[in-house]
């Protein structure tokens, strides 16, 4: 796959699929991680001399044209974030190519939600065609890496018609994860939590052939995770609420899951220990986070939505804290983990361009 770095970039309009489907409470964002997650590649393509940036997203899952699902809110929070943002509320046809005629050099130009039209998750080639035609867009960008376990118009279509390359997030993200899976140095931790276990098994069972521990907390460890593999941990002491629901695990199991961090050279925290939404039961989870955030000496991946969520809002309190990767990519890092091949970075392989 070409890299930003090998293409020539000066004087060119440039479409960039980032993923800004970010989670909103009354109209507002309350989680800006993956807005700036793109920010990198957006300021490299304006080093590089970039005439036009043009960014395409989808946002949830409309059904028809939903204003609430509308991307301009994110336009304006990444105005403030990098300046000369604009917002069309389309994605092709005579008023966007209006607007991108109008653009100035190193402007940005966010196009309306992708998924407001059929073509992006019929894999359109028409829709994807559209869309390079009302833009003018000379070379594509797949900044997206959340959206690449799918083969819509924005991941697959879209690199049939320009010359393609990998953004500097989707290239950390590969580079990082291909390295915790194909040589993770040793002791290699993976640390699992979350509510279900369809979704964890096939992780653990993976990784337990490559990984010297895996700790199990959460809710699949407080119902009954059960295996035979001696290199798998499951927490054995939980803290209840009043009613008896075990919220959060206990004081012996959090310490054991500390030595484990210890020791290890390579870590993978996917899914939160208890339930941190409340404050009380966030115990184990902080301290998880805070010394897997101190470790310099390791290789250390945070993936799941609520997992990334909650690391992102304590590193906020605890500057010192760092990370290798704090995944922006859900169920696309999960089946990258699994060895699945993901159809985004397949088209960018497969580009002939």
């Amino acid at each position: 796959m070409k890299k930003l770095s090998d293409l020539d970039l000066k004087e060119k309009t440039v479409l960039v699929r980032v993923d800004y489907n970010v989670p909103l409470k009354d109209g507002k964002i309350t989680d800006d991680l993956r807005i700036r997650a793109s920010i990198p590649t957006i300021s490299y393509l304006r080093e590089k001399g970039a005439n036009k940036i043009i960014l395409i997203s989808h946002l949830g899952r409309p059904e028809g044209h939903d204003e609430s699902l509308s991307l301009a809110p994110i336009a304006k929070k990444l105005n403030q974030l990098v300046s000369n943002t604009q917002f069309a509320n389309d994605v092709s046809g005579p008023e966007v190519k209006k607007v991108c005629n109008k653009m100035k050099k190193g402007d940005i130009l966010l196009l309306e939600n992708l998924r407001f039209y059929p073509g992006e998750e019929e894999n359109s080639h028409d829709f994807a065609k559209s869309i390079v035609k009302a833009t003018g867009a000379n070379v594509f960008v797949q900044d997206g890496f959340a959206v690449l376990h799918r083969a819509h118009a924005s991941t697959d279509a879209i690199t049939k018609l320009l010359p393609s390359c990998m953004g500097l997030l989707v290239e950390k993200e590969i580079t990082n994860l291909t390295k915790v899976l194909e040589k993770p140095t040793q002791p290699a931790l993976l640390i699992v939590g979350g509510a279900k276990v369809s979704d964890k098994a096939p992780l653990i069972e993976h990784l337990s052939k490559k990984f010297d521990h895996i700790a199990v907390g959460g809710k699949i460890a407080a119902d009954g995770y059960a295996t035979d593999d001696p290199k798998i941990y499951v927490a054995t002491d939980f803290d209840e609420n009043a009613a008896g629901e075990k919220l959060d695990i206990g004081p012996v199991s959090t310490t054991k899951i500390s030595e484990f961090i210890v020791d290890a050279k390579t870590i993978i925290w996917n899914g939160l220990l208890g339930y941190a939404e409340d404050p009380a039961y966030a115990t184990a989870s902080t301290i998880t986070a805070e010394m897997i955030g101190e470790k310099k000496d390791a290789t250390t991946i945070i993936c799941g939505g609520d997992t990334t969520g909650f690391v992102e809002n304590l590193m906020l309190s605890h500057p010192n804290l760092s990370y290798s990767l704090v995944s922006t990519g859900g169920g696309a890092t999960l089946e990258f983990l699994l060895g699945k091949e993901l159809p985004g970075l397949k088209a960018l392989k497969c580009s002939a361009l």
